[in-house]
C-alpha cells in the first residue's frame, strides 16, 4: 500500500479532476448565442438599417448568456453571444453618428442641388444671350432691338427644337434688349456682369 504524503495530497487538491457529465459528455451549442452574433455582424454591415438588427442581437446576447449560465455546462456558446453582445452594443452607439452625418450631408446637398439649378440657369442665360447677339449680327439689327423667342430659336443650337430654353430653378426667361442680357425670374439666377 502506497502513504500519501503532503506533497501528493496538495497536487491532488489543486488539481482535481472535473466531476463527468451525466449523459452526454460535449455541450450542447445555445442557438440564441449564434442568432445573437449573426444579427449582430448584419447590424454593423448593414450601417443605416443596423440598428434594426443590433437591438435583438443585444437581446438575443443576453438571454443566451443566462441561459448558458443556468444550464451548469450542458449549453455551450458564450464567446458567441458575447461577441454578439459586442456587435449589437456597437451599432447602437453608432446611431448617433449616423444622424450627425446625416444632419450635416442633408443641408449640403439641398445646397449643392440649388448651386446646380443655379449654374444650368446661367449657362441658359448664356446661350440665349449669344443667340441674340448672333441673330443682331446676322439681320443687322441696332442695339435698341429686341428679338423675340421665334428670332432666336434658331441659333440657340438645339437642333430641331421649337421650345425655349426652360430654367429648372422654376423661373421664366426674359429675353430683353440687346444691350441687356437675358434675365430669369428667380432672383439669384443672373449671368455675371
Amino acid at each position: 500500500m502506497i502513504r500519501p504524503n503532503s506533497e501528493t495530497q496538495n497536487i491532488i487538491i489543486m488539481n482535481p479532476t472535473p466531476p463527468p457529465m451525466s449523459g452526454s459528455s460535449i455541450p450542447t451549442r445555445c442557438g440564441l448565442a449564434t442568432a445573437s452574433l449573426v444579427l449582430g455582424i448584419l447590424s454593423l454591415v448593414l450601417c443605416i438599417i443596423g440598428p434594426l438588427f443590433g437591438i435583438p442581437a443585444v437581446i438575443c446576447g443576453h438571454k443566451a448568456m443566462g441561459l448558458i449560465k443556468r444550464s451548469g455546462g450542458a449549453l455551450d456558446g458564450h464567446g458567441l453571444a458575447l461577441g454578439g453582445l459586442i456587435t449589437g452594443y456597437i451599432s447602437l452607439a453608432m446611431i448617433p453618428i449616423i444622424g450627425l452625418l446625416a444632419a450635416i450631408a442633408v443641408p449640403n446637398f439641398v445646397k449643392a442641388q440649388q448651386t446646380e439649378l443655379k449654374n444650368m440657369c446661367v449657362n441658359n442665360l448664356r446661350l440665349i444671350d449669344g443667340a441674340k447677339q448672333q441673330w443682331a449680327l446676322e439681320k443687322g439689327k441696332d442695339s435698341t432691338a429686341t428679338p423675340t423667342e421665334s428670332d432666336i430659336l434658331p441659333y440657340i443650337g438645339r437642333g430641331d427644337s421649337t421650345q425655349m430654353l426652360i430654367c429648372h430653378g422654376g423661373g421664366t426667361y426674359q429675353i430683353n434688349v440687346l444691350t441687356n442680357p437675358p434675365t430669369c425670374t428667380v432672383t439669384d439666377h443672373m449671368l455675371p456682369e
